[in-house]
């Protein structure tokens, strides 16, 4: 084949169009118009509400995928969290329970307590505070254990009261420690006076009769005795061992029986032994009064010896 016949122009793909550096001209130069436009004229902000407004799907498709991610470990984190708050918050609760219930328990405490501080300016006697410690073992008796005992200066038949009245008297006395003999005791018996009437009697321990609200029996006194419910019973203070006017018990019911001399009176006494937890001892009325005096006799017959006495060698 002659030469002269040969295609030399290049191949369609080899072709270069305009040169590298034309383009760059051209598109810096649209670029820099456009900006400008942009700038000035905003004329590209139509274009760019059409191009927003179709991403929009495929920009919420891809952030799909993040936002369960984030969803999830923020819902787990919340999750430990809540159940933590929760272990906190029943500790809490659990602590403020038992607070609560320990200023309950204070509350009372410091309420009996001032109700016993009221109560002492009208004594005129000795007293000391004292606490009850637990009851007796003994199941036919009503005795209680304070925490006081020879040691304090607690002596044998020290009345007891607490803020409501009398609740007993010390029958026996240890080192440390005192038993109390309660009023509603069957071995129990005090004298009392009618507030009412001014009428002396003797008020003993009856436990048979806590079944109708009683505790205590106003005994030997005449069936026409002007005694009626609902009498309030206070200390008559003639036993030398209970001060005068401390409340007692009473009177719950009147039972004037035909056929006997003497009513059968049954008694609540005022304080109640069993919500007793603070006390105060009191000192025997008869261990404040002043010495008896010598009888004249042995007075005068005591010169005599001693100067019989200096006769002899």
């Amino acid at each position: 084949m002659p030469l002269g016949t040969l295609d030399r122009t290049p191949p369609p793909f080899f072709k270069q169009g305009y040169s590298a550096f034309t383009r760059l001209i051209f598109f810096s130069a649209l670029a820099l118009f456009l900006m400008v436009a942009d700038t000035r004229f905003a004329v590209t902000q139509p274009l760019r509400a059409v191009v927003a407004t179709v991403l929009h799907p495929v920009e919420l498709a891809l952030l799909a995928p993040v936002k369960m991610f984030q969803g999830g470990h923020e819902y787990l984190a919340g999750l430990s969290a809540a159940r933590q708050g929760e272990t906190q918050a029943r500790e809490l609760l659990a602590k403020q329970a038992e607070r609560v219930t320990r200023m309950e328990q204070l509350e009372q405490e410091n309420a009996r307590l001032r109700a016993l501080l009221d109560l002492r300016p009208r004594l005129s006697v000795q007293s000391q505070t004292a606490e009850v410690l637990y009851d007796t073992a003994d199941p036919y008796t009503r005795r209680v254990v304070i925490d006081r005992g020879a040691t304090q200066g607690v002596e044998r038949g020290s009345p007891v009261i607490n803020e409501a009245g009398v609740l007993g008297q010390v029958t026996r006395v240890y080192p440390l420690t005192s038993e109390v003999t309660l009023l509603t005791d069957r071995d129990a018996a005090i004298p009392v006076l009618n507030v009412r009437s001014q009428g002396r009697g003797a008020a003993y321990g009856d436990p048979g009769s806590t079944a109708i609200g009683g505790g205590m029996e106003l005994r030997f006194m005449a069936g026409n005795a002007d005694v009626q419910p609902g009498d309030l019973l206070n200390t008559s203070g003639v036993d030398g061992i209970y001060p005068p006017g401390l409340p007692v018990a009473k009177v719950v019911k009147v039972d004037r029986r035909a056929d006997s001399a003497f009513a059968k009176i049954v008694l609540a006494p005022v304080a109640v032994p069993d919500g007793a937890r603070h006390v105060q001892v009191l000192q025997p009325v008869g261990a404040q009064l002043p010495p008896r005096p010598a009888p004249v006799e042995a007075a005068a017959s005591a010169p005599a010896a001693a100067r019989k006495g200096a006769r002899k060698p």
